[in-house]
């Protein structure tokens, strides 16, 4: 650990040390602008709420290669990868992903198990990607069920200050100490393409092109050419290739604004079986093979924003329709001959959802200073089924889903003096498979001077069940794991007070330093439990309690060309959980989180280096053992702190026209840590260890820039 600590000072005392020799650029103060939360676009220090901004510039200094990358450097924010699917989501306050909302352009995006939650980071375009807006605690009235953790926030691109830009990149990355570009090769390769156009003033088209191909990590294993009979055939992590292509037009002109986005994802992966078995084509012709398997999710999305007046009232209505398709082939590999047995089978649908999504805000009414109300209203309507193959679900057809939720909401923003707003807000969710659920919220934020705020968060928010939650059916001689269709919502509430202040010195220096108490409260989590020892039953029920608390403190300086942030978080966390009849105790248990990043810009020659690092404590909670079937008690589990750095030099030729990156991930090569807190459960046992990443990396990136 001093190793690590001493190798962050050493770089960022270098960075310090530069930036005092060269502080003669002066910096244009301009305020972050949000969305999320907000009745209109507005600069961030005038924000209800409390938002983290991570901009393009931050994102691009990263070398992010998806969002998942991005936000694994924020306080709080969890990655959670698994490596078989390839799937990565993000677990905000300590909750999972079905707890928070995920959106691009205000449009929750459709995923495997719901609309919004649980969504795969890695499917997510970050090539056009303007800025990533976080919102931390229950958002319910303003985007409904599911954003008991918080929202997050997607904006892209739609507009350039030129009358056309074209920027293309390549990116080559190793995965681990595995790379080679050729095809069935080893590494990441990542090719990125956009163009602007403004036709004129009124007018603008934008398209995008993204193509992350991650060709797996092999780690233990051996590869798909491996034969031998010992299941070290394969990878650790399945290869996986991401293609995203969107296109947008927008049409702007006095007080009205108008665009529509359409997007394409298509995602493979490829699942290389461990199993081989001999194969005879005939008598004496024998070989060996497996049966391996292809995975293709493909994505639709089309998006129609407007945003207008009409008369003094404020109009912002969205309408998107969503569809998701995942298939699936499997096919007999001859190994050692590099040929297929039998050949390859269509592809066979086994998740489809299809969804038609609308958000429609009016506000304004009263064209006043003093006080303003917004009201609006939400609907989604999915349709489509899952096959056993996407889960265990009872009989051999595909079990159709089909849900339909209202909502309408309204609030009042009171400006009640020269620095005080107070905003009040309600939700009514209808829907035609859960009761009416309501939720409340109530802001204010004091404005002590001009650089001062303090701000005052409540809200709730509410979490639906999942397809698996209500229909699993996995019943045989070994297993009895049932769904439920009478599970009720779970309810989330958190509390938060938050403070800020911003001081700017004559030296040129810009300081922004903050604070944060943040209560969380779920009641009515859904857990599968344990609800029969002899047989043995398991069920999807309403049973256990979460509650945290969060202090947090934020630091960020900027002279010229320096940049520092750093920003560290101490947790509690307590679940009550109630397995079998055995009830857990309730105690908090406490994690510690700490990042900082710096960035420095060389003058004269514009090198630019990037530093990030996050430390992740212990963390620690109860875990139901059971050394045999008549003996179970709770003791507790525990998952080893670690850390991660990385460090990125970026250096521009022909004026800006190029541009060439290179650094190290993982600078600690962390790719597992020791964890006890996964309990078994009826669908596999235990494991003592997280597999969180795939070990320090390397990356190269060209830019053109036209």
């Amino acid at each position: 650990m001093k190793k690590k600590v001493l190798s962050i000072l050493s770089l960022s005392t270098i960075l310090w040390v530069n930036a005092q020799e060269k502080d003669s650029l002066k910096q244009k103060a301009i305020d972050e602008v949000v969305i999320t939360g907000q009745y209109t676009q507005q600069s961030i220090n005038k924000s209800i709420y409390k938002v983290e901004v991570i901009d393009a510039q931050q994102i691009k200094n990263m070398a992010a290669t998806n969002v998942a990358d991005v936000l694994n450097q924020s306080l709080n924010i969890l990655i959670t990868s698994d490596r078989n699917s390839g799937n990565s989501t993000a677990s905000l306050l300590g909750l999972g992903g079905e707890y928070t909302k995920i959106l691009v352009d205000n449009i929750p995006i459709v995923g495997d198990i719901g609309l919004g939650n649980n969504i795969d980071l890695t499917k997510l375009n970050i090539n056009n990607v303007e800025r990533i807006e976080v919102v931390r605690g229950s958002m319910g009235v303003d985007y409904g069920s599911n954003a008991v953790a918080g929202v997050i926030n997607i904006i892209t691109k739609k507009n350039t200050q030129k009358k056309l830009t074209l920027n293309a990149s390549v990116q080559e990355e190793t995965v681990g100490k595995e790379y080679d570009w050729y095809k069935k090769g080893e590494g990441r390769h990542i090719q990125t393409l956009n163009v602007g156009y403004n036709i004129n003033e009124n007018w603008y088209v934008g398209a995008n092109f993204n193509r992350n191909d991650f060709q797996g990590f092999k780690g233990t294993q051996e590869g798909y050419k491996y034969f031998e009979q010992d299941e070290k055939r394969g990878y650790l992590w399945q290869p996986k290739d991401v293609l995203n292509v969107d296109g947008i037009i927008r049409y702007n002109k006095n007080k009205t604004s108008v665009f529509y986005k359409f997007g394409f994802l298509n995602e493979k992966l490829n699942y290389y079986n461990p199993i081989v078995n001999e194969y005879f084509y005939d008598v004496d012709d024998r070989t060996y093979a497996a049966t391996d398997r292809d995975y293709l999710t493909t994505r639709y999305l089309n998006q129609l924003n407007i945003q207008t007046k009409l008369g003094a009232i404020n109009y912002t209505g969205d309408f998107s329709y969503q569809t998701q398709d995942r298939k699936y082939r499997d096919f007999k590999y001859d190994i050692p001959n590099r040929k297929l047995v039998d050949g390859k089978d269509e592809y066979q649908s086994y998740n489809k959802s299809d969804v038609f999504y609308s958000r429609g805000v009016f506000s304004n009414f009263l064209d006043s200073k003093t006080i303003d109300f917004q009201i609006g209203y939400e609907l989604d309507h999915t349709s489509g089924f899952a096959g056993n193959i996407a889960g265990d679900f009872e009989g051999t057809d595909n079990v159709k889903r089909k849900i339909f939720n209202y909502a309408n909401f309204m609030s009042i923003e009171w400006n009640a003096t020269d620095w005080l707003s107070i905003r009040p807000g309600y939700r009514l969710t209808l829907s035609d498979k859960f009761d009416t659920q309501h939720n409340y919220s109530l802001t204010a934020r004091a404005k002590i001077t001009e650089n001062d705020n303090v701000r005052l968060v409540i809200g709730s928010a509410n979490r639906f069940p999942n397809f698996d939650e209500l229909y699993t059916y996995m019943v045989d001689s070994n297993h009895d794991i049932r769904g439920n269709a009478d599970l009720k919502p779970e309810e989330g509430m958190t509390a938060s007070l938050n403070a800020e202040k911003k001081i700017i010195l004559n030296s040129g220096w810009d300081f922004r330093i903050g604070a944060s108490a943040t209560y969380l409260k779920v009641k009515d989590r859904i857990e599968l439990a344990m609800v029969n020892r002899q047989p043995l039953q398991y069920k999807y029920i309403n049973i256990d309690s979460f509650r945290s608390y969060i202090f947090e403190a934020n630091f960020k300086a900027q002279k010229g060309p320096l940049a520092l942030a750093a920003n560290a978080t101490y947790y509690g966390i307590s679940k009550e959980l109630n397995e079998g009849g055995f009830v857990s105790p309730d105690d908090f248990f406490n994690t510690f989180e700490a990042n900082l990043s710096a960035n420095y810009t060389i003058p004269k020659i514009n090198t630019t280096l990037s530093l990030y690092y996050k430390y992740t404590g212990k963390t620690q909670m109860f875990v139901l053992v059971s050394p045999d079937v008549a003996t179970s008690f709770y003791d507790i589990g525990e998952r080893k702190d670690f850390s991660m750095m990385n460090f990125i030099v970026t250096q521009p030729f022909f004026k800006n026209h190029f541009e060439v990156s290179a650094g190290v991930k993982n600078i600690f090569d962390v790719s597992s840590v020791r964890d006890t807190t996964i309990a078994g459960n009826a669908h596999e046992a235990s494991t003592s260890v997280s597999n969180l990443f795939y070990g320090r990396s390397y990356f190269a990136r060209l830019s053109y820039n036209f």
